[in-house]
């Protein structure tokens, strides 16, 4: 008895915490493929090819699986649903991902990564209009809630307007004076870098809210993932064939270039597809979204030791206010979530107050033709004394 307590306290917590297990990982993961990335950019990747190849290496990997594991419970493919895997497969593979790769280009991997940080609250804003997230403003929490939308938004457009001077370490003090830029393109290459961040972030909040709808109609997440990927290798194909013209950037080595490519696949696109799928279905797209700043704290550690990368005052400022609004964010929504939690039980019991006397009442003669009729007294009984055992 002991074991079996054990492992079932055990389950309940990994039940309890998974969610957020799945995401922390991912920050992890999305923290390394900026690294890698940026590495593979510098070394003449082309990001247009790099999508199509990334989601070619995820479908290869991910499909599969979902035909092995999913053929018994796969649902059967409407034109609704189609039209919504399609729409999912340029939103985030092709539009998201090209305007980021710019973006990084034209920035760094550190700010591209802070940059992310306004997802939550472009998440959450979408989610209203969608009606995903509730608003009653006349709680505590859903005014933490709005207020933190409201000072992430700020902190994205200080990270937007105010670049500021370049905060120096010890190891990348004499890299970073060597680097200062003359260049008088570079203040116009940040601007339009940090915009394409921007409506990058816009196009993945616009995935996350059409695949939590797109779930309910389609609910086989590792079918959905090898789906979404293969949409937009396809339509990354498309759009690289008309950007790119030059036969020699498809080309790749056994170098940075495949490293990324093989990398953002298998975890970046593969793996979190899935992952943010199963989230979603429990805690919605907002929850999703809203460990941002632990992959931006990653990076800039790695971009700092790796790269060697350059850190603005504005970046470290806006980021600190993104934060505070973000978890503001993310306070409002676990009250909530306690709230609602606390209030299901009080529900069950009101609507079943008026079985739960019969049982222990005062006419035995009912409780003995229930006893007498069978399985299906015994099993109004032994519900009512797990019932009032769990109470």
């Amino acid at each position: 008895m002991g074991d079996q307590t054990l492992f079932v306290k055990l389950s309940l917590m990994f039940s309890k915490v998974k969610a957020y297990l799945g995401i922390v990982s991912l920050q992890f993961g999305y923290a390394g493929m900026y690294i890698i990335t940026m590495v593979s950019l510098k070394h003449g990747m082309n990001h247009y090819v790099l999508v199509v190849y990334r989601h070619a290496v995820a479908t290869l990997v991910i499909a599969p699986f979902a035909l092995v594991l999913e053929r018994k419970v796969r649902p059967k493919m409407t034109l609704s649903t189609f039209l919504k895997i399609m729409v999912l497969g340029f939103l985030e593979p092709v539009l998201d991902q090209n305007l980021y790769y710019v973006g990084m280009k034209y920035t760094s991997a550190t700010f591209a990564s802070a940059t992310v940080n306004v997802l939550p609250a472009i998440t959450f804003i979408l989610a209203i209009i969608f009606r995903l997230e509730k608003i009653n403003i006349k709680k505590i929490p859903s005014q933490a809630k709005v207020i933190g939308t409201l000072i992430t938004v700020t902190g994205a457009m200080v990270m937007t307007l105010y670049k500021g001077p370049i905060i120096d370490f010890i190891h990348t003090r004499g890299i970073s004076h060597h680097e200062s830029s003359s260049d008088p393109s570079a203040g116009q290459n940040w601007a339009t870098g940090t915009l394409m961040l921007l409506g990058s972030c816009f196009g993945w909040s616009g995935f996350f809210i059409l695949q939590s709808f797109t779930l309910k109609q389609y609910p086989a997440e590792l079918s959905l993932t090898a789906l979404i990927c293969f949409m937009g290798t396809v339509q990354g194909a498309a759009v690289a064939l008309v950007m790119e013209r030059d036969k020699a950037a498809w080309a790749v080595g056994f170098d940075s270039r495949i490293l990324a490519a093989a990398y953002s696949g298998v975890v970046c696109s593969g793996i979190a597809y899935y992952v943010q799928s199963l989230v979603i279905k429990e805690r919605g797209p907002v929850f999703v979204t809203a460990f941002s700043p632990l992959c931006m704290i990653i990076t800039a550690a790695l971009g700092s030791f790796i790269l060697a990368e350059k850190l603005h005052l504005g970046s470290i400022l806006g980021a600190a206010v993104i934060v505070v609004g973000l978890y503001s964010v993310v306070w409002g929504k676990s009250k909530e979530a306690r709230s609602s939690a606390s209030q299901a039980p009080t529900d069950e019991k009101a609507g079943g107050s008026h079985e739960l006397p019969v049982a222990s009442s005062t006419k035995p003669s009912i409780v003995h033709n229930n006893n007498m009729e069978g399985d299906g007294g015994m099993l109004k009984i032994r519900v009512s004394e797990a019932s009032s055992m769990i109470e």
